[in-house]
């Protein structure tokens, strides 16, 4: 696994950019505290990417089972981080919201182990089945495996919308399976194992077992635990508007609203606003980008 470089993080500036742009006001706290954690950890990494990477003869076969916490934390350069960050925010806007705060700070910390678990299986699984070793020695790092498990979060709670995936009109529903696809098209050296693990989480929480069980083992937490600074309608275009909320319920009292999301969000959807923000940013360089 390559060092990252040393030079001009132009990614991480953008990063920053793009966070203050939206407000750290206006970014719910555990939201924050991902992307704050994330940079973090970029600027004074605990230890170098080969020994923070997750691999099956590094994790399994070594006992070193500290990466499976080091691993979601650390990424491979600036854009690396840039890319998985931005997608964060606007997925941390939208689930954090929905979900609550404490529920979503337990989403993330399940989401984060399990995807390592998943991605250690498939990549075990690949190494017997095709009696290929080298699956073994891959070594995956960085935060998007837990992004496309929220991805599938996003999806089941805007199932009507379509997604924009390489200039084509996507179901929501399939938009992970096509985003899945088209990364790997794109840049064949990302890790298709740990992208795929994270849709396999996702869709444990959504349609399995998953979301029962973090229940029963939350003890004081529940998913009916709200985040009550401001709640959200989503419809089949992702945000809308603000629900009927009251605070006291009863609608003999109102709730001061000073935030507008629109001013940022422009009712887009998060790929469109993800496009728009490095489109903003980068417009000298956009006939180099490809989304």
């Amino acid at each position: 696994m390559q060092r990252r470089s040393r030079g001009i993080n132009t990614g991480l500036i953008l990063l920053l950019s793009q966070i203050f742009h939206v407000g750290i006001s206006n970014i719910p706290p555990v939201t924050l505290a991902i992307l704050i954690l994330n940079i973090w950890f970029f600027l004074n990494p605990l230890k170098p990417l080969f020994e923070s990477c997750l691999s099956v003869e590094k994790c399994y076969q070594q006992k070193d089972w500290q990466r499976l916490l080091l691993s979601p934390l650390h990424h491979a350069d600036d854009w690396h981080l840039y890319f998985n960050m931005a997608s964060m925010l606007w997925k941390g806007i939208n689930l954090e919201r929905r979900l609550g705060s404490r529920w979503f700070a337990y989403v993330i910390v399940t989401f984060s182990l399990l995807t390592g678990v998943v991605y250690l299986f498939l990549e075990f699984a690949l190494a017997e089945f095709m009696n290929e070793p080298g699956f073994r020695r891959n070594c995956a790092v960085g935060f998007s495996g837990v992004l496309f498990a929220l991805k599938v979060l996003n999806n089941h709670y805007c199932p009507g919308g379509f997604a924009n995936i390489l200039g084509f009109p996507v179901p929501n529903r399939f938009a992970c399976w096509a985003e899945l696809v088209a990364i790997h098209f794109i840049s064949p050296g990302t890790s298709f194992a740990g992208h795929l693990a994270g849709i396999l989480v996702g869709l444990m929480y959504t349609h399995g077992p998953l979301k029962k069980i973090m229940k029963k083992c939350a003890g004081i937490f529940s998913s009916s635990m709200h985040y009550y600074g401001h709640q959200y309608h989503f419809n089949s275009s992702g945000y809308s508007r603000y629900p009927e909320y009251y605070p006291y319920g009863q609608p003999g009292y109102s709730e001061d609203i000073s935030r507008n999301y629109d001013a940022y969000t422009a009712g887009l959807s998060e790929e469109e606003q993800l496009e728009r923000a490095l489109r903003a940013s980068l417009w000298d360089r956009e006939a180099d980008l490809c989304f």
